[in-house]
């Protein structure tokens, strides 16, 4: 194989790459960033599309993010692949902080108190059997209420700052190519 590594990886560089990847953990979210300021739509519609996304983020309902993005951003207009590709901010690592800050959002607005009065032991047994319904009043309907009051407040300040992303990016490639294309011009035009 022409790519292929003279001594194969030792079981402690394997760990090491599972654990904290050789090229970091930030790039892959910076190549995300520049794939969606990338996009040919609008300012408005990648903005949408990337609310759209963040929102989503914010659900319990794992393995339906994309198709929630999806939704919604069609609903509002916005870009599906920004919306998509948004959804990549959540992942193993910050689903479990996402998901405490909304139940806990989620519960202080119903004012239900922690787990609605239920004691820990019948949380376990309701979250060891998944009985849907009987998740539902403890965990599912606070945490839906905290999506809707942090998904909202995320998705607001991520179409604010996205638009002004690509305002910003889309005035310095207008730049960048008017100073490319001037010299070409005066050096054609001739005396």
């Amino acid at each position: 194989m022409l790519f292929r590594r003279r001594n194969p990886p030792t079981l402690r560089e394997r760990l090491r790459a599972l654990f904290w990847p050789r090229k970091g953990l930030v790039r892959p979210f910076r190549y995300i960033g520049k794939r969606i300021l990338r996009l040919g739509a609008s300012p408005h519609a990648v903005a949408v599309g990337v609310a759209a996304g963040v929102f989503s983020t914010f659900t319990p309902f794992v393995g339906l993010h994309i198709v929630i993005a999806c939704a919604i951003a069609y609903a509002l207009a916005g870009n599906l692949l920004a919306s998509a590709l948004t959804t990549a901010l959540g992942n193993p690592i910050t689903f479990p902080l996402i998901w405490l800050a909304t139940f806990r959002v989620g519960d202080v607005v119903l004012g239900t108190g922690v787990s609605g009065g239920q004691s820990s032991a019948d949380l376990v047994h309701m979250l060891e059997h998944l009985e849907f319904t009987e998740l539902w009043q403890p965990v599912l309907k606070p945490m839906l209420v905290g999506t809707l009051v942090l998904g909202s407040a995320a998705g607001i300040a991520a179409y604010a700052l996205t638009l002004i992303a690509m305002r910003a990016f889309r005035k310095r490639r207008r730049l960048r190519i008017a100073e490319r294309v001037a010299p070409q011009r005066a050096t054609t035009a001739g005396p």
